[in-house]
């Protein structure tokens, strides 16, 4: 991690691209002005009671007070393992107001995943994910994954794939109430991209287009999605289902044939005149 950035001269970090801020800005620049979101009035994270690698106890209830910075990952995933210095580093240095735990998937060889531990001299619990934690937190579709808990233990943030640790830094800091430079805080309402369970709040979808409907379609469509089950396997709703996994052939067919059946002229009505051609 550079460490020049965090004497707060100038603070960079990546979100979709890589911004770059400066204490000091023009009016001009306001609209550049780098942001992150937390979720408003976020709900308490999943309490868990699992035992690391080294036979302690890892739950979230130990770490209350702190900010935690939930991980899943596992040893085989090569951007898993790119962050874990990053990781490590900010354990070290935010060591009395945060907590990492990190949440192994998809690998049950213990012996191996000690042997990484070991090698990187990871500071921080380690444990296996159960397959029930892995459904509280929405299934964990892609490695690594990472929630941002907040000092009351309420998931704030989610953060999938290789973000730049200064990302994650600048939340931190932000939770704990430290300086963040010239960094913009804002709130969303969360709509399922963070909880799976809030997907009923969403009005959009991934690979869904509702932007031939009306209101008032959409609305019926929207209902339909939270309603039904997908038949992937996946035992969510097809909203969830969507969010989850937006490859799911299945749940895009089903939630197409609803778009399809809602925007369907009424029986009996007559069909719109063929345009003459010119």
């Amino acid at each position: 991690m550079r460490r020049a950035i965090h004497r707060w001269l100038t603070l960079c970090f990546v979100t979709s691209s890589l911004l770059c801020f400066i204490p000091s800005r023009s009016a001009a620049q306001d609209s550049d002005q780098p942001t992150i979101r937390f979720v408003r009035n976020p709900d308490p994270a999943p309490d868990f009671e699992l035992t690391g690698l080294d036979g302690k106890p890892v739950t979230l209830a130990e770490s209350k007070g702190k900010v935690v910075l939930l991980n899943f990952w596992a040893t085989w995933c090569g951007p898993c393992r790119a962050e874990i210095p990053d990781l490590i580093e900010l354990q070290n240095k935010y060591k009395d107001h945060l907590q990492i735990l990190g949440l192994v998937v998809d690998d049950d060889d213990q012996d191996e995943i000690k042997k990484f531990v070991d090698k990187f001299k990871i500071n921080y619990p380690v444990a296996l994910a159960t397959d029930d934690i892995r459904i509280q937190y929405g299934g964990i579709a892609a490695l690594p994954t990472l929630f941002m808990l907040d000092s009351e233990g309420r998931v704030v943030q989610k953060h999938e794939g290789l973000r730049d640790p200064v990302l994650y830094e600048a939340e931190i800091r932000s939770l704990l109430g430290l300086p963040i430079g010239n960094v913009k805080v804002e709130t969303f309402e969360d709509t399922g991209e963070i909880f799976l369970k809030h997907a009923d709040r969403a009005s959009e979808l991934p690979g869904v287009d509702l932007s031939k409907l009306t209101p008032v379609q959409k609305t019926v469509v929207l209902h339909k999605f939270n309603a039904e089950t997908c038949t992937c396997g996946c035992a969510y709703t097809l909203a969830q289902c969507r969010i989850y996994d937006r490859g799911c052939k299945i749940s895009q067919a089903a939630t197409a044939k609803i778009i399809a059946t809602v925007s369907a002229p009424p029986s009996g009505a007559p069909a719109k005149p063929a345009q003459k051609q010119k």
